[in-house]
């Protein structure tokens, strides 16, 4: 197997013998980590439960924590999914990158398509899959979401979105992956969902896909999965909390696969992750902090405010080059979007992860301004 550097290291080889100017303190816009402290909550549950640590996880995850996550899908999606519709995961990258894996795994000429420019983990599990790869390129044409080709997608096996969009920030409407719904149950495929951004919405609460698979008449879910995590919501990566739900019969097979691969998360973890999945007014907290940071992009830089996330993908000619001479001149780091995408897709766009107090946002994105107005 043969994998891609991940974009951070390419982006270290470009800035690589760059002196930034010290006059300005360094600010990265590159990781979408949160910068915001964990809520005091989660950290008690995490304490108060330390002593569950002679405890081995169960890979099926503790009762207390699918109930939570269970209760969050009611509260904020109005779905009412039973214990073995959902599996918790040690966040969703493994899940993300061993799921196709165990899907693939029995499939002759194996097929799975996914979005372009991408989160790299569905490159990878497509790699370690063995697997043909079928792009779905998001454009400025397409109001980068992915279009349905039907003679392409016909006979793929697998499909990965990923609404909201990193690192695109655009959303798919519930009419627009409703048609996805039908068109995974038309041709057999299964569609996974990317939905770690979900809760991060500057406008209007954002559908889930299982919420689409309800709309198309598929209340069992089958063929359809989301796939969520505490860490954008919460500011709790470091928790590796997230889960995957949806169609009962393929998580049935998946559990046991799992219990093979050894990932379940350590037991006070969970109990902390359960604390998180259940309280939602702090997320309303960090919703509010992330829709300033973008809207003082929008006021700074000229850009459309997204409907979600914390990304802007920001088109810029010559991104390459223009990092570079940002970071020596304004000590700021930015990801080019090709870093993110193949085939030239995210080609001259730079992704800026507004993760910081919009204090420190609003001072990257003016020396932005003023870099780019030259």
């Amino acid at each position: 197997m043969e994998f891609q550097k991940y974009p951070f290291e390419r982006l270290n080889e470009l800035l690589e013998g760059i002196e930034a100017n010290s006059s300005y303190e360094p600010i990265a816009l590159t990781i979408g980590e949160p910068q915001f402290a964990t809520p005091q909550f989660i950290k008690d549950a995490l304490s108060n439960s330390i002593d569950t640590l002679n405890k081995y996880p169960k890979t099926s995850g503790e009762l207390e924590l699918k109930e939570a996550q269970l209760s969050y899908l009611e509260q904020r999606f109005d779905l009412d999914l039973a214990l073995e519709q959902i599996i918790p995961t040690f966040g969703t990258r493994e899940l993300l990158f061993n799921f196709p894996q165990f899907f693939l795994a029995d499939k002759k000429s194996p097929k799975v398509a996914y979005v372009n420019p991408f989160y790299q983990i569905y490159e990878g599990a497509a790699i370690a899959s063995s697997a043909e790869v079928v792009y779905l390129n998001l454009e400025k044409e397409n109001g980068f979401k992915p279009q349905i080709d039907r003679e392409v997608l016909k006979d793929v096996d697998l499909v990965i979105l990923n609404t909201p969009s990193n690192p695109t920030a655009s959303v798919m409407s519930l009419e627009e992956m409703t048609e996805w719904v039908k068109l995974a149950l038309e041709y057999d495929f299964v569609l996974l969902n990317d939905e770690c951004y979900i809760e991060l919405y500057s406008k209007e609460p954002i559908p889930s896909i299982l919420n689409a698979s309800i709309a198309a008449g598929n209340s069992e879910f089958k063929n359809i999965l989301t796939a969520n995590s505490v860490s954008k919501r919460s500011s709790a990566p470091g928790l590796r909390s997230g889960f995957v739900a949806g169609d009962s019969a393929i998580l049935k097979e998946y559990l046991k696969y799992r219990t093979y691969v050894g990932c379940a998360s350590p037991v006070p973890l969970q109990y902390a992750a359960a604390a998180a999945w259940r309280e939602q007014e702090h997320v309303q907290e960090f919703r509010e902090l992330y829709r300033e940071n973008l809207e003082l992009a929008g006021e700074i830089l000229g850009v459309d405010v997204p409907d979600a996330t914390f990304y802007i993908w920001l088109e810029v000619d010559d991104a390459l080059a223009k990092a570079q001479k940002l970071y020596e001149e304004y000590n700021v780091k930015v990801l080019p979007g090709e870093f993110l995408g193949r085939d030239g897709a995210g080609k001259g766009y730079w992704r800026l992860a507004l993760v910081y107090e919009p204090e420190i946002t609003k001072e990257a994105l003016l020396r932005i301004r003023k870099f780019l107005k030259g």
